[in-house]
């Protein structure tokens, strides 16, 4: 006689219970990325939005990064390590194959009894890692899971590349998800595109040889238009589905959070869903760059924690980046 396997029967929802954030102490402006590019500061500030963006140092390494923002998303969600029953990291410079970075943070804090795993979606890996602890939530497999972006862009940067040494920068920012009455956490719209994977991506493969030797060491490259040129035709409808599917209109959100690429595109796409007035717009990209997976999470807490949004508002987040790919969901804010 064939075992009946038991599934799971929770029948609940989930939402964003909390976020925290981690902003490097080095503050980068335009004039010293003109420096080593050669570019304009006007031409930076007119193609990007970018103003300044953060640097980590030499004692702010990825795992301390993830795990202090994450420590303040636990003290914002009175809660412990101990309790988390999942911890998801979106990263794409955790430098090595493995274990992954997830481990490494559970470990420091102290969440003995969690899964831990990471997610490699470059900057849609946030609301890759968003949905995935929506669904073990709302399934009953954990109560509670922490979901961190966290990155050090200048670890693969080429800070002569003027095509991407003025984007880039390093932070890290995580949210508590946990059990909700009510929906608070939309279904996911999320897609990749192979065919343009050349557009955005490393230069090499990660080989031990080449750690002596920084001429030949793997760093990001890009070609701009045509990751801009691929975002304004596939993001809105994107958008629009997303906002569908979770059930409401356009006119009903309060935030748009946006993966914080360029403010050419997200300018772009508040003017193609016609956003609402009092529809808050995240612009985090003037004073932090573009921090690749920690985008969402840290454009997030500055509008939470400078009033420009209110607990339980809805947002849009939308994140994209090298695949192509993209992910977002409609939330409640923390």
């Amino acid at each position: 006689m064939t075992a009946t396997i038991r599934g799971t029967t929770a029948e609940r929802y989930s939402r964003i219970l909390s976020v925290g954030a981690y902003r490097p102490e080095r503050v980068v402006s335009n004039a010293e990325i003109c420096a080593y590019t050669g570019l304009k500061e006007e031409w930076i500030e007119l193609r990007s939005g970018i103003h300044t963006r953060r640097y980590a140092g030499a004692d702010e390494p990825l795992p301390v990064m993830a795990t202090t923002a994450a420590a303040k998303a636990l003290a914002a969600a009175g809660m412990e390590g101990r309790q988390l029953g999942c911890v998801i990291a979106a990263t794409i410079t955790h430098m090595l194959q493995t274990p992954a970075l997830a481990v490494d943070v559970a470990h420091r804090l102290g969440a003995r009894d969690a899964a831990a795993f990471d997610v490699s979606a470059a900057c849609a890996g946030f609301c890759h890692g968003l949905a995935l602890a929506n669904t073990l939530v709302s399934a009953g497999q954990v109560d509670y899971a922490l979901v961190i972006g966290s990155e050090r862009m200048t670890d693969i940067l080429d800070h002569e590349d003027r095509d991407t040494a003025f984007i880039f920068a390093d932070g890290a920012g995580a949210v508590v998800v946990g059990p909700s009455d009510t929906p608070g956490i939309g279904p996911a719209v999320w897609r990749a595109d192979g065919s343009r994977s050349s557009v955005l991506g490393m230069t090499d493969y990660w080989t031990p040889e080449l750690k002596d030797d920084p001429d030949r060491w793997p760093v990001i490259q890009m070609s701009g238009w045509k990751v801009y040129r691929w975002a304004t035709n596939e993001l809105a409808p994107a958008a629009r589905e997303i906002v569908r599917l979770a059930g409401i209109g356009v006119e009903d959100l309060d935030a748009f959070i946006p993966h914080q690429a360029n403010m050419l595109i997200t300018d772009h796409l508040v003017q193609e869903l016609g956003l609402a007035e009092h529809t808050v717009v995240a612009r985090d990209i003037a004073e932090a760059g573009n921090t690749s997976a920690a985008s969402i999470p840290l454009a997030m807490e500055r509008m939470l924690s400078s009033g420009e949004v209110a607990s339980g508002a809805l947002g849009l987040l939308l994140g994209f980046g090298a695949g192509l790919v993209f992910a977002g969901q409609v939330v409640r804010l923390p």
